[in-house]
C-alpha cells in the first residue's frame, strides 16, 4: 500500500494489511495470544530498549491491532495510531500522555457526557485542570490559556447539541500559542472529515460508533498526525528523562520514530502501564466495519438529512438541530468542512418538554432506546436524563442541553420506515 497513493475507499479496505506470511490469508487473522517468542536473549532486550520493533505482549501492541492502527493512520492522514478498549480511555490516555499534575487544558464545553465529568470531575483529581469555553468563537480558547495551558480539546461535531466546530480557528489559536489541539472525530469519522488536515495534532475516536458501526465492541482510537514539535521544554513529559523507561526524552531519543512522539509514548507509558488495551477480537470486529465505512457514512447523511427536513415541518416539534439544514447555526462551518455529508445524528426538541419527550421515546417500535450512537440501527435517547444526566442542570444549558432535547443516531434502514417510526410515536 506504501508504493502508491490510493483513494479513500480503497484504504478503508486495505491500509495497513499484507497477506499473512503463514497461510496468505486474504482476511485479517485474529491473533489470540497474550505474548511472543523471544528469537533470543539480545533479540528480547533490543526490543524492550527499542533498538528493534516487534510484539512482546499483546497489552502494548497485537498483529490484529497493528492493522487496525495503520489503517486507521492511513485514513486519517496521520503519521501513526494506537487504539485502546474505549474511546473513553483513548480521550484520558491523550491527556496525561502531555499533561501533569499543575497543568491546565482548554476545552469546548459541548462535550459527550463521559468526557465532560472526566474534565470536570476526575483529571482535577490528577492536578490537572480543564476550563471550559464556549467553542462558537475562537477568542474564548485564546483567552484562556494560560503558561500553565497545554493543550486545546475540541469535537468536531459537539455531543449532543451538533455544533460544528471551525476547527481553522480554533487550531490557529492552538499554533499562536504553540500548543497542540486535541480533536474528537467520532461524530465524523476520516469519511466525512479529516481534521488534521485544519491543523488538528491529535485525533480520536470512539471506535465503537461509526467506525464499528453494528454496536458489537468497545474501543477507541488516537491518530497521532506527527506534526507538532514536542521538543518545547514547557512539555516535560517528552523532555525529561522517563525514570520508567531507561531514562528515555521522548521528544528526543527515538531516531526514526521521532515523528510518533506522541504514539510511542502513549504505548509504552499510559498504555504498558495502566492497561487500557484493547483485545485481537475487538479490533478485529472495527476492521470489518470500517471496511464499509465510506457507503455507511453516504447512506446515515442522507437518511439524517430527510429525517431532519420531516422533523421540521412536523406541528409537534418546537425546533430540529442538523447541520446540513440551512437555517441551522452551525451550517456555515458544516459546508465548509463537511464535503460528503453531515453525519447521521439528528436532534430535535419535543412540544410538550420532557414528559412527551418519555412517551415518544416509549412509544418508538423500530428505533432502538439505548444509550449509544453510529449503529446501522437508529436509536434514540433522552441525553438530560441518561448520558449528561450527571452534569448540573446550570452545566447542561451551558453546553446547549435543554431539557426538551431527543438525541436520535439515525441508521442506515430505509429513510421511509424511520420517519414512518417517528410519526407514530409523536402521534401516541
Amino acid at each position: 500500500m506504501a508504493k502508491r497513493t490510493y483513494g479513500f475507499n480503497t484504504m478503508a479496505l486495505h491500509a495497513g494489511q499484507e497477506p499473512d506470511p503463514a497461510t496468505l490469508s486474504r482476511g485479517v487473522p485474529v491473533y489470540r495470544t497474550s505474548s511472543y517468542l523471544f528469537r533470543d536473549t539480545r533479540h528480547a532486550s533490543d526490543l524492550f530498549a527499542l533498538k528493534e520493533l516487534g510484539n512482546i505482549y499483546t497489552r502494548i501492541m497485537n498483529p490484529t491491532q497493528d492493522v487496525l492502527e495503520k489503517r486507521m493512520a492511513a485514513l486519517e492522514g496521520g503519521t501513526a495510531a494506537l487504539a485502546l478498549a474505549s474511546g473513553t480511555s483513548a480521550v484520558f490516555n491523550s491527556i496525561i500522555n502531555i499533561c501533569s499534575a499543575g497543568d491546565e487544558i482548554v476545552s469546548a464545553n459541548n462535550l459527550y457526557g463521559g468526557t465532560y465529568t472526566m474534565f470536570d470531575s476526575l483529571l482535577p483529581q490528577f492536578g490537572i485542570t480543564a476550563k471550559l469555553v464556549d467553542p462558537d468563537h475562537a477568542g474564548n480558547f485564546d483567552q484562556a490559556v494560560t503558561e500553565k495551558t497545554r493543550a486545546l480539546y475540541v469535537e468536531t461535531i459537539g455531543n449532543p447539541v451538533l455544533q460544528v466546530t471551525d476547527l481553522e480557528e480554533v487550531a490557529g489559536v492552538a499554533k499562536k500559542h504553540h500548543l497542540p489541539l486535541i480533536v474528537d472525530s467520532t461524530f465524523t469519522t476520516p469519511s466525512l472529515l479529516r481534521p488534521i488536515r485544519y491543523g488538528a495534532d491529535v485525533v480520536v475516536h470512539s471506535l465503537t460508533k461509526w467506525l464499528g458501526g453494528h454496536g458489537a465492541a468497545i474501543g477507541g482510537v488516537v491518530i497521532d498526525a506527527g506534526t507538532f514539535d514536542w521538543t518545547d521544554p514547557r512539555f516535560s513529559t517528552f523532555n525529561q528523562p522517563d525514570r520508567g523507561y531507561h531514562g528515555v526524552r521522548w521528544a528526543h531519543d527515538l531516531g526514526e520514530l521521532r515523528s510518533q512522539a506522541f504514539a510511542v509514548r502513549m504505548r509504552l507509558v499510559p498504555l504498558r502501564n495502566l492497561g487500557a488495551c484493547i483485545s485481537p477480537d475487538n479490533a478485529w470486529l472495527f476492521l470489518q466495519g470500517i471496511e464499509t465505512l465510506p457507503l455507511r457514512m453516504e447512506r446515515h447523511s442522507s437518511n439524517a438529512l430527510q429525517v431532519a427536513g420531516f422533523l421540521r415541518g412536523h406541528p409537534k416539534v418546537a425546533w430540529v438541530r442538523y447541520p446540513g439544514l440551512e437555517e441551522d447555526p452551525s451550517y456555515p462551518a458544516a459546508r465548509k468542512y463537511l464535503k460528503n455529508g453531515f453525519g447521521g445524528m439528528v436532534v430535535f426538541g419535543i412540544k410538550g418538554g420532557r414528559p412527551a419527550g418519555e412517551r415518544f421515546i416509549e412509544g418508538l417500535r423500530l428505533i432502538s432506546h439505548l444509550a449509544n450512537v453510529g449503529d446501522a440501527k437508529s436509536l434514540a435517547l433522552h441525553p438530560a436524563s441518561t448520558s449528561h444526566s450527571q452534569l448540573s442542570e446550570g452545566q447542561q444549558i451551558a453546553g446547549g442541553l435543554t431539557p426538551d432535547l431527543v438525541r436520535l443516531s439515525i441508521g442506515i434502514e430505509d429513510a421511509r420506515d424511520i420517519m414512518n417510526d417517528i410519526e407514530q410515536a409523536l402521534a401516541d
